[in-house]
């Protein structure tokens, strides 16, 4: 996708091969800044703070600073800790996980001297494989949007989603976004509704800016807001991200997603989620049950940074001193309100049968 015209990814190699450029997301929208990622601890932090953030762009950063990690020491002992280090970073999102373990495989049993250019090669596949993945799920989805603006003939068609599924949670094009960037560049007249997503706002402040960078039409909304929306005709379909799938079909998203679907099924709007493979975690059936929430720190409730009007960036409290704050950062949508999960390998039912059958080198 473009930057002010520019081509980018939010994670590259940079000229000089010392380590990774990012995109630092816990500055935009106001600002945009690239931080550098010289080490395996600097990647971990970019991961625990956010500076990095969406499930398949944490795998990619994670197989980055693997090859970070590899560049410095090789040994098996210097593997084996920033395997740990970076899985440490973040609990719920799956592909950190599946990342990490694709490394490993093209690591553990290979000579030291080769294993730093190994680890690079491997992560650059990670990579190029994320932005093909996206690239296919946003040609699957398109047909979804294209139905419906025939239906409209020719009408506009409204899409809301929630948080940050766009090309800034992945290498690049983004999951939920991708269709909708599509469509968009193929003429088609779509219009989004996208949730701010209390309490890091990463619709507000992410999906919004990378939608108003690429001239996609846009109402950012509070997160209350879409049952109203979809109670008067105003949404023609849900598309979400996801962090983490069982093999079921239940899907661990942004907090919030799972009020979304009920009030889709209860309005009869189509629900769907962009679900790129690597967030697929056969070994977990229940969502609610088994899947590890993460509850992250009170400050993202209790305070919020914004632009004054004099252009400064500041941070404001506000809830009273003393009073408690919980921040879970996910919930489940189990799979019976999901329509249809957007793939790589197509539209699928949110079922153990359709996920195995589509993928049964990753459910074997």
């Amino acid at each position: 996708m473009k930057v002010d015209g520019k081509p980018m990814r939010t994670i590259w190699v940079e000229a000089d091969g010392a380590g990774c450029g990012i995109i630092d997301q816990t500055r935009l929208p106001h600002e945009f800044v690239v931080a550098h990622l010289k080490t395996v601890e600097d990647a971990a932090h970019a991961i625990r703070a956010m500076q990095v953030r969406g499930a398949p762009l944490i795998g990619a950063a994670a197989a980055y600073a693997m090859w970070l990690a590899m560049r410095a020491d090789a040994s098996d002992e210097a593997l084996e800790r920033a395997y740990a280090l970076l899985l440490a970073t973040r609990p719920t999102a799956i592909n950190l996980k599946w990342a990490l373990d694709e490394m490993m495989v093209a690591l553990r049993n290979r000579p030291r001297a080769e294993r730093a250019a190994a680890a690079l090669a491997r992560a650059n596949e990670i990579a190029d494989e994320d932005v093909a993945i996206n690239q296919a799920i946003g040609r699957h989805g398109l047909k979804l949007i294209e139905e419906i603006a025939a239906r409209k003939n020719g009408g506009g068609v409204n899409v809301l989603t929630h948080c940050n599924a766009g090309w800034l949670a992945t290498v690049d094009w983004g999951t939920a976004t991708a269709p909708i960037y599509m469509a968009h560049d193929k003429g088609l007249p779509i219009h989004v509704f996208a949730d701010e997503t209390r309490p890091r706002n990463q619709g507000a402040a992410l999906t919004a800016w990378e939608l108003n960078h690429h001239g996609v039409p846009h109402t950012v909304i509070p997160d209350n807001t879409g049952g109203h929306l979809m109670q008067h005709g105003m949404v023609d379909l849900v598309i979400v991200g996801t962090d983490r799938t069982t093999a079921n079909g239940d899907v661990c998203n942004k907090i919030g997603t799972y009020l979304k679907a009920l009030a889709a099924r209860d309005n009869g709007v189509p629900f769907y989620v962009a679900l790129p493979s690597p967030t697929i975690d056969f070994t977990v059936s229940d969502g609610v049950m088994e899947i590890p929430i993460e509850q992250r720190g009170a400050e993202e409730v209790s305070h919020i940074s914004g632009k004054t009007a004099s252009g400064r960036i500041e941070t404001v409290q506000l809830t009273p001193d003393g009073s408690p704050v919980a921040n879970y950062a996910f919930d489940v949508t189990p799979a019976r309100l999901v329509t249809g999960l957007i793939t790589e390998r197509g539209v699928l039912a949110a079922n153990r049968e359709a996920l195995a059958k589509a993928f049964p080198e990753r459910a074997s």
